[in-house]
């Protein structure tokens, strides 16, 4: 195995990581921007008020998206142990 192998590999490996982890963040951030906007417009500095919902976001994407998460990480430990006979 070659250094650009293990390059690509872990190339591959982040990418994957991003497009796992995007869809959860995303929702976070939207709902953390709302949240945000609505504490500015009517002066409510509760930090509970932010953590909350985006904590219901998280656990509500994780259940949404949780099964083509694992699904795609499956897949991409798949590819990698099918790749340890080419090594030796």
């Amino acid at each position: 195995m070659t250094l650009g192998d293990v390059v690509a590999l872990l190339r591959e490996g982040i990418f994957e990581l991003f497009v796992v982890v995007t869809p959860v963040l995303a929702g976070t951030i939207v709902v953390g921007l709302i949240i945000s906007i609505l504490q500015a417009a009517t002066s409510i500095q509760e930090q509970t008020l932010t953590f909350v919902p985006k904590l219901i976001t998280i656990l509500g994407l994780i259940a949404l998206l949780g099964g083509w998460m694992i699904s795609r990480c499956v897949e991409y430990t798949r590819r990698l142990f099918l790749l340890i006979p080419g090594l030796g």
